[in-house]
């Protein structure tokens, strides 16, 4: 299951946005530092399921109304101030606990309320613009650190060993959640060979690693109390991805849903009212729905969504092992919706099914075409693939 971190400096509504998007109980209070150790939960990205496109009428069983959830892994992890890689607060803890994350949703308090280490100083008394840049800073100098671990006695066993590159920096970050394909990638920009590097070359690439291992979308959190301007500042910002959130208005949404009272999805942009309210439930809800109408929804559906599909490029592939009825052995239609890396092939679903099918590998054949696929054959989001092997 991929992973993916939940960010930000102490008190900006991390905690409260991982509640509503995992509805794991977690403390969440206006104090810095209230969560201390990482708190992991199963979220969902919300997708179209192809039901109905394969003219399933009465639906796959895996959806619900044509829509599918498919499991990714939340991490909330303990809140970042200022110098966190050098030790500040709970830093060590928050930069271990992001090794796995494959993107990070940097949450934000758009409401200016708290100040750069977290502390509540008032509602427009901060600019959380200010905050947007440093979670990039931190992450790429924890990574510089690792870099620089023995660097120099590194740096004479490769000038007097010789050996590639690539390798020498691979062995380096092992254990850092940095893949070899992203050392790669950021070592083609460095303009200089790796035995000439001095330290600001070092920080470059671990700058270039930050963006290649953990890219970053900024949800703009406590929009519902944010002072509009605020909000305008943040979506001004060209360079980054910027959605507006509200972590507190999905968590009483999805309470409501529960209870019975109204009807609602993860990522819906309006509900329907279906239970008795009293005035105070009235009151709160309409309160939620103009927010809903003037932003699209809570924004919080919409931050996992992005950070997969666009952020780190996922396409959604559907195994089946009748291509004619779409089913699995047992008949169940659609039964499992797999995220992969947009360029995935045939053979790479085989292996994601399982090894031993992608080692015996004969070939696919695309359920809605039924068309022969051979193992190079780049998939697209949303087909549905039968796998032949020998096994």
């Amino acid at each position: 299951m991929l992973s993916v971190g939940l960010a930000g400096k102490p008190n900006s509504g991390k905690s409260t946005f991982f509640k509503a998007a995992t509805l794991v109980e977690v403390d969440i209070a206006n104090y810095p530092f209230t969560t201390i150790d990482a708190n992991h939960g199963v979220s969902y990205v919300r997708v179209p399921c192809p039901c109905k496109d394969l003219g399933i009428e009465k639906g796959c069983g895996r959806c619900k109304d044509g829509v599918r959830f498919i499991a990714i892994e939340l991490i909330d992890v303990a809140g970042l101030v200022p110098d966190a890689h050098l030790g500040k607060g709970l830093g060590n803890e928050f930069l271990d606990a992001l090794r796995v994350a494959e993107a990070v949703i940097h949450v934000l308090d758009a409401s200016g309320g708290t100040d750069a280490e977290g502390n509540p100083v008032g509602t427009g008394n901060y600019d959380p613009v200010s905050d947007v840049k440093f979670l990039e800073y931190e992450i790429s100098m924890w990574l510089n650190g690792i870099l620089n671990r023995n660097w120099e006695k590194l740096m004479r066993n490769f000038r007097a060993l010789g050996g590639k590159p690539d390798q020498v920096l691979i062995e380096q970050m092992a254990g850092a959640g940095v893949s070899d394909s992203q050392i790669r990638r950021a070592l083609t920009e460095m303009k200089k060979d790796l035995g000439s590097w001095n330290a600001e070359d070092v920080k470059m690439f671990a700058i270039l690693l930050r963006r290649y291992s953990k890219p970053m979308i900024l949800a703009a959190n406590k929009m519902d109390v944010a002072p509009p301007e605020n909000v305008k500042k943040l979506l001004a910002l060209k360079e980054e991805v910027v959605i507006p959130v509200s972590g507190a208005a999905e968590i009483a949404l999805r309470m409501a849903e529960k209870a019975g009272l109204i009807s609602y999805r993860p990522g819906d942009p309006d509900f329907q009212i279906k239970g008795d309210l009293n005035p105070a439930q009235k009151t709160g809800l309409e309160k939620i729905r103009a927010l809903m109408k003037q932003y699209g929804g809570t924004g919080v559906q919409e931050c996992i969504n992005r950070a997969i599909f666009e952020l780190l490029d996922y396409i959604v592939l559907y195994p089946v092992e009748d291509e004619n009825k779409f089913t699995d052995r047992k008949g169940v239609i659609l039964p499992d919706a797999f995220l992969m890396k947009r360029g995935s092939t045939a053979r790479d679903l085989a292996f994601r099914v399982h090894s031993d099918i992608g080692e015996s590998f004969l070939f696919a054949i695309d359920a809605r075409t039924k068309m022969r696929l051979g193992e190079k054959h780049e998939l697209k989001d949303g087909d549905v693939i039968k796998i032949v092997s020998t096994k």
